[in-house]
Formats: structure tokens, sequence, C-alpha cells
């Protein structure tokens, strides 16, 4: 006869086994419905999972739907939603680098749409910045935090004195967070096309040339998600911006 006690933790320990493997599967349905471009189910797939990485997983799909898809009269409610998945990955477990760095996607969704100078009255720039330091604080190799720092200092610098001596945006650190997060995927879509689009303010001389060469570069890579083909046709109007100016 099994004893009492050995048998109840058995009866645990094949509960926590089963639900850990629903919950890698869950989080692998949520992931697919991202890649495929659904973007709203694979945030309730994963919000319901309730983890540190399924509520980053549900940020960055809400914050790609409320961006690329959204109604104006939906986009408020996504976005809001966006932020408080964010949040939520950060609370479950801040040393999750994924998590800041869904945080600050998110607020940067929000804060591209509202302007840049009513962002900065709310203080969002520097939560935006701060979750990003705190991503690469974490993970100094987090190339889309690297990415997206350098596009911060870039966006910052270009709104002008006030916005710089505030925030303390460097367009030479702009530069070099560019070139770090270039070094470490060079064969982005995400990240040719963040860096290019910034070129011809960050290099006044040859940017626009070498914005074009990047752009060229990156129609060429194949997208790898739902995502990455509107990344695809962001490259395409920026390229289009570039021959009419």
């Amino acid at each position: 006869m099994i004893p009492t006690g050995f048998a109840r933790l058995t009866a645990t320990a094949s509960l926590m086994f089963l639900a850990a493997g629903a919950s890698a599967q869950s989080i692998e349905e949520a992931e697919s419905a991202y890649a495929d471009g659904r973007f709203v189910e694979a945030a309730d797939l994963a919000e319901a999972i309730g983890t540190s990485e399924a509520y980053a997983l549900a940020a960055k799909s809400l914050a790609v739907y409320a961006h690329y898809e959204a109604t104006d009269e939906e986009w408020e409610e996504m976005v809001e939603r966006a932020i408080r998945m964010g949040e939520e990955a950060v609370k479950a477990d801040s040393t999750n680098p994924d998590a800041h760095y869904q945080s600050a996607h998110a607020v940067g969704r929000y804060a591209q749409r509202v302007g840049a100078w009513t962002a900065l009255r709310q203080g969002l720039a520097g939560k935006i910045r701060d979750l990003l330091e705190a991503t690469l604080a974490l993970d100094p190799d987090y190339v889309d935090a690297t990415l997206a720092l350098g596009g911060w200092h870039a966006d910052i610098d270009a709104e002008g004195f006030m916005a710089r001596r505030l925030y303390g945006g460097r367009k030479e650190e702009a530069i070099i967070l560019f070139d770090r997060a270039l070094e470490l995927a060079p064969e982005s879509k995400v990240v040719l096309h963040a860096y290019a689009i910034r070129l011809p303010y960050l290099d006044k001389e040859n940017g626009k040339e070498r914005a074009r060469e990047m752009l060229e570069k990156a129609l060429g890579v194949l997208p790898r998600d739902a995502f990455e083909d509107y990344v695809h046709l962001d490259i395409l109007d920026a390229l289009d911006e570039l021959n009419e100016g």
C-alpha cells in the first residue's frame, strides 16, 4: 500500500507537470497567433496564462495591433490594455528583460500617437527611457531595447533644446546605440528600418544615401512574421519619402 503522504505528493507533482505542459502549449498557441497576425487573439491567449512571459507577449501583440490595425474608436482601449499588460509583466517578474521592454514598447506606441510634446508633458519620455535602461541592465545584448533607446535619443534630440535639456537625449548616443543594434542584428528588417529613417537627421552630409542603401537592404530580408510584413510596408513608404525629398 502506497503511503498517503507519498500519494498526495505524487498527485501534486503530476498536476504541476500537467499545468506546466498546458502553459507551454498555450504560450506556443499565443506566439503562433501573433506570428500569423491574429494579434488580439494572441493577447487574449497570453493574458489568460498569467505569467510574466505571457503578459509581455500580450503587451507586444496589443501594441502592434493598436499601431497598425486598430480603428480610431478602439485605439485608446487597445493601447491602454497594452500598457496594463506591460505593467503586469514587470510586476510578475521584475527580472524579465522582455517585461520591461514590452512595457516600454506599449508606452512608446501611445506616445507616437499623442505626439512628442504631449508625451513630454506627460512624462512619458522619462518612463520609456527608464524601462529601456532597465531592460539593458538585465540583458545588455537585447537588440530591440538597444534599437529603441537609440531611437529615443535621436527623437529627443530632434525635438530641440528644451527636450534635450529635460531628458538628456543626445544624437551622439543615438548613433552609438544604433550601430550596436546593427552589429548585434545586421540582417534585421526592424533594425535597418529604424536606423535608416533617422539617418537623414543623424548624418546631415551622407544620411539620405546611407538611408536609401539601408532601406534597400531591408527590402531584401524576408519578413519572419505578420509584424515584419507591416515593417516591410513601412520600408516601402520610407523609400518613397526619400525619393520625393
